[in-house]
């Protein structure tokens, strides 16, 4: 019977333990979460980026507004196109901010190239 008394005072001592675990992992596992949140916001601008890219070189490689049709993709970036002789290049720059907080933004960026089409004037 000793050593069943013994077990009780173990398990008395141990109260309030899980509450002050939780208490402790608490700000890593929201941290975590934001990680995870910004992560997936990042992908989903470069996406955004890479779609934006290539409607600006496809639009201006056909003559019309390159600039125009990428801001329909991506209203907020930054989209330049850069022309020559056979081709047009478009590059478009997106910072996301994490859940439109006043945390570091996380820059993506893309570029794409096309040919100009036969027939149109520089």
């Amino acid at each position: 019977m000793r050593w069943l008394a013994r077990g009780r005072s173990r398990l008395t001592g141990d109260r309030g333990s899980a509450t002050v675990e939780l208490a402790a992992c608490l700000p890593a596992m929201v941290l975590l979460l934001l990680a995870g949140l910004t992560a997936v916001l990042a992908v989903l601008g470069q996406v955004r980026c890479v779609d934006a890219a290539r409607e600006a070189a496809r639009a201006q490689a056909r003559g019309s507004g390159g600039v125009e049709a990428g801001r329909r993709t991506a209203p907020e970036a930054s989209i330049s196109v850069t022309e020559s002789a056979e081709s047009v290049r478009a590059r478009v720059v997106l910072a996301v901010r994490p859940l439109g907080l006043r945390l570091p933004r996380v820059t993506v960026s893309a570029e794409a190239v096309a040919a100009r089409e036969p027939g149109e004037a520089r």
